[in-house]
C-alpha cells in the first residue's frame, strides 16, 4: 500500500495560516496527503483561526503550535511557506522535498487595532477561504 504524499506546512509562528492550512488538508484530502504544519517559532494557536474554522466546520481546536526542529526527524515530499518570512527563512529539507510558496496575508495583523470583533474577523475569514482554495489544489501538484 502506498503512503500518501506528506506536505508541511510553514509559517512564522505556526499559530493561523499554516494551522489553517493543516486542518483544510486534513479535512479535504485525508488518504491524499498526510498533512503537517510548523512554525520557524512557536507562537500558540490564535484563538481566532480556531474560531474562523470552527465556522466552516473545521475542528483546529486540538492542534499545537510547533516550530520545525519539532519535526525535524521527518521526511516531507512537498513544504509550502504560507507566508513571506517563513520563505525567506525556509531551510533546507532533507530528500527530496520540493519546496514551494503560496504567500497568504497574515490575519492577525489585519485584525490589528480592529476594536469591533465582527469586523476584526473578517481577515481570518477571508484568509480561512483563501487557504481552502489553495488546499484543494494540492493534489494536482503532487499529480
Amino acid at each position: 500500500m502506498n503512503t500518501p504524499p506528506r506536505v508541511l506546512f510553514l509559517c512564522t509562528g505556526n499559530s493561523c495560516r499554516s494551522q489553517m492550512a493543516e486542518g483544510w488538508a486534513r479535512q479535504l484530502l485525508t488518504g491524499v496527503i498526510e498533512p503537517s504544519s510548523a512554525g520557524i517559532v512557536a507562537h500558540g494557536l490564535n484563538k481566532h483561526a480556531v474560531r474562523a474554522m470552527h465556522e466552516r466546520g473545521v475542528d483546529i481546536s486540538m492542534h499545537t503550535s510547533k516550530t520545525l526542529s519539532e519535526l525535524s526527524t521527518q521526511a516531507f515530499d512537498l513544504v509550502v511557506t504560507v507566508c513571506g518570512h517563513a520563505h525567506e527563512s525556509c531551510p533546507v529539507f532533507p530528500g527530496n522535498a520540493r519546496v514551494i510558496h503560496h504567500g497568504f496575508d497574515d490575519p492577525p495583523k489585519l485584525a490589528e487595532g480592529i476594536e469591533d470583533h465582527e469586523l476584526a474577523m473578517e481577515p481570518y475569514r477571508r484568509v480561512r477561504d483563501e487557504i481552502e482554495a489553495f488546499v484543494r489544489t494540492i493534489p494536482e501538484m503532487i499529480g
